[in-house]
């Protein structure tokens, strides 16, 4: 109100001589006489100062200084279009603008405060700033709260476009001792002040963790989630002099909600060994309007295998790892489908059996490609990917069980549907009397079918090979899970190789009626495994309602097992509707389950991330078991090691040295495969213990032993095997 009072006294001034004309000369003489200098009592900004590429001016958000002992003003640039100043940490180039108080009144302290930066790409510089209209907020702090401050600035600053162009800007502010009015420029610096990176609260963002990755090309490794998803994020990083950070690789997962920011780091003439590990550096991660901003060290990573001879090592330790998996625990499953490939060959011809074999083994790759498409389908929507999360979805458990049925029933004669209008014929017609070309789409079904009951757990070298895979393009995916089929498929292979392995059993007969009943109540076992595995996903009772409706299934094929001509119809109209039925199961039950909490072992913690840097702050050891029901080697891992001694006694110790923690991914949580990725790890069973001494956690294999995980809790608590009593007292 001032302000326009106070133009309009100088609008008057310019009327021509009169009366009215001296009065208000008289007026403003005597409010000049009365101390207030005129211009800072009108004013709540600076004069412009212009050139061809940018202005710049002070702004303050009151009109007055107040009482308070920190004013907000605003160094406020307008920039003409393509032109940009720099922040803070310029980038690859450039300085930011720098602002000399020298001659400024009653000032004790001014500190610019810098809004979330853009990023400027420029021939193949990065470069960070600002572009068009940007206010820079300041705190200016009065040595005399309540007393008129001038401010006299001295700002140099660099414009860039495709050239550089440094300025200078001398600006003054006086704002006089009077009640803080908000001014006109208050909401444009407010605006800008809302941009300033906190600790992501407001913004709803949290910046989680920074590793160090070395190797051929070393980068940083940034964690972040949002309660919001995350649409196009970018993380700006300020380290240690000399060290530059290119534009991250970002993947999105949870739907957005959880992303991690790769980020490629570099130091002129630095030694190949150097690194940031340890280091502190500050993090800045915007998204839109959102940011936050974190100071935090550095923790050490594994090296990025990007380059090629690294790929080589892990296309090595692929074929080694899915070579492994025919002998996990988790192919128990589909133990009677392959027993069933192998001794229906026995004096076959050796064409036959090369053919059909190696029909398996590209049923294996197939499946591992369709796997490997899926996943890469899933990442680039933005949702968390993992080994052997197809078991965490009712819909795929429900079909599994009823094809193991149908095959079930197949295996016992009661029904036969020629290829290729149906897998059920994936283990028949692997017998005696099937034309050569239906037998090689049966082998070929057979193997693809046997890989996906195959791969609900990890094996030594595979979790190494998928999190390399899962952490890189979708050309790495696809070619490292081909190598992972083809380690699986080795066996087949082999036997493809030298048939005479296949034609030294004895030829098919009459015994094979009874292994094939026998082989059949093998994969009914598997369908009700399958079925406890849905209790967690959609309760008891709708694991029974599918198990009473595959019964009723296999009744029914039992009454039809004869069927011809109208029957038949009627069997598959039959089977269409059971098999409706049964995916509409979850419709009705899933809500029972979907928030209850999930179960905790007796003896054992719930997993809480948060809770482990606390407890192992106090000095305690944490051991963390990540498992899901569907995970036959987790359980294994259980009966043998994790519940027997000498291991058990240590875990339930009752001096509560060690905290057991129980994660349970059997069903989707975007926590847990969070946590394992940052490990590298993106399948189960995965186990690591925590202490004193190795707060960052120590990974155990898939396949425990006594012996690894006492030696990971004593040195997690920095004691030696010997300092320790006797397990179990």
């Amino acid at each position: 109100m001032l302000r326009e009072t106070f133009q309009g006294l100088l609008a008057l001034m310019s009327l021509p001589a009169s009366p009215l004309r001296l009065f208000v000369a008289a007026l403003a003489g005597a409010w000049m006489a009365a101390g207030v200098p005129a211009q800072a009592v009108a004013e709540s900004e600076s004069a412009w100062s212009r050139n061809d590429h940018a202005s710049v001016r002070l702004v303050s958000s009151t009109e007055a200084t107040g009482s308070a002992e920190t004013l907000r003003l605003g160094l406020q640039f307008d920039l003409a279009p393509g032109w940009k100043i720099y922040w803070r940490s310029p980038g690859d180039a450039g300085f930011p603008p720098r602002v000399d108080w020298s001659g400024s009144q009653n000032l004790d302290s001014a500190a610019l405060r810098w809004p979330a930066p853009m990023r400027f790409e420029l021939f193949g510089l990065d470069t960070f700033g600002y572009g068009g209209e940007v206010v820079l907020p300041i705190d200016v702090r009065p040595l005399r709260a309540g007393e008129p401050v001038r401010l006299d600035a001295k700002v140099d600053y660099l414009v860039c476009e495709t050239i550089c162009i440094p300025y200078q800007a001398e600006l003054t502010l006086a704002l006089p001792a009077g009640p803080a009015t908000p001014g006109p420029h208050a909401h444009a610096i407010d605006r800008f002040v809302a941009r300033v990176p906190g600790d992501g609260a407001a913004a709803g963002l949290t910046i989680e963790r920074v590793e160090w990755n070395g190797g051929a090309r070393p980068q940083l490794s940034v964690w972040a989630r949002g309660v919001m998803p995350l649409a196009a994020p970018d993380v700006f990083v300020e380290g240690p002099q000399g060290w530059s950070f290119a534009r991250p690789d970002v993947t999105l997962r949870d739907g957005g909600r959880h992303a991690v920011l790769r980020v490629p780091a570099r130091r002129e003439g630095a030694p190949p060994e150097a690194n940031l590990a340890g280091e502190s550096v500050t993090i800045t991660v915007v998204d839109g309007e959102r940011a936050a901003e974190r100071t935090l060290a550095v923790a050490p990573g594994t090296a990025p295998a990007s380059d090629a001879a690294a790929l080589l090592g892990v296309l090595a330790l692929a074929v080694l790892g899915g070579l492994i998996l025919n002998l996990m625990p988790c192919v128990l499953p589909v133990l009677s489908i392959k027993l069933l490939n192998v001794v229906s060959h026995g004096g076959a011809a050796r064409g036959t059996i090369r053919a059909n074999f190696l029909a398996s083994a590209a049923g294996i790759v197939s499946a591992f490609m369709v796997l490997a498409g899926v996943l890469v389908a899933l990442r680039a929507s933005g949702h968390a990917v993992g080994w052997g999360i197809q078991f965490q979805h009712p819909a795929f458990l429900i079909a599994m069980a009823l094809l193991l049925t149908l095959f079930a029933a197949n295996l016992w004669g009661w029904f036969e549907i020629r290829l290729p209008y149906s897998f059920s014929t994936a283990i028949g017609r692997i017998q005696g009397g099937a034309d050569e070309r239906e037998s090689r789409w049966a082998a070929f079904l057979t193997g693809a079918f046997a890989t996906v009951l195959a791969t609900p757990c990890s094996a030594p070298f595979l979790g190494t090979a998928i999190g390399f895979a899962l952490a890189s393009g979708p050309l790495e995916i696809f070619v490292v899970f081909a190598a992972l089929g083809l380690g699986l498929a080795l066996p087949y292979l082999l036997v493809a190789a030298f048939p005479a392995l296949a034609q030294r059993l004895p030829r098919p007969g009459y015994w094979m009626i009874g292994l094939r009943r026998i082989l059949g109540i093998a994969l009914l076992g598997t369908a009700v495994w399958l079925l406890t595995v849905l209790v967690a996903q959609i309760g008891w009772h709708g694991a029974a309602a599918l198990a009473a409706l595959l019964a009723l299934m296999f009744g029914f094929l039992w009454i039809v097992r004869e069927a011809g001509g109208a029957r038949r119809r009627v069997r598959a109209l039959g089977l269409a509707g059971f098999a409706a039925l049964a995916f509409l199961i979850p419709v009705r039950f899933a809500a029972e389950t979907s928030s209850a909490p999930q179960a905790v072992t007796p003896g054992w913690q719930a997993w809480d991330r948060a809770a482990i840097d606390r407890l192992v702050a106090a000095g305690q050891v944490v051991f963390v078991d990540v498992t899901a029901d569907w995970c036959i080697t987790c359980q294994v891992n259980k009966a043998l090691v994790l519940t027997r001694e000498p291991v058990a006694p240590r875990l339930s110790g009752d001096d509560g040295a060690v905290v057991p923690m129980r994660a349970d991914w059997t069903r989707p949580d975007p926590r847990i495969s969070d946590y394992l990725a940052g490990f590298g790890r993106y399948g189960i069973p995965f186990n690591v213990v925590y202490g004193p001494a190795a707060p960052q956690g120590i990974p155990l294999p898939e396949l425990l032993t006594a012996d690894a995980v006492l030696s990971a809790l004593d040195r997690a608590a920095g004691r030696s095997q010997a300092s320790l009593p006797p397990a179990g007292r």
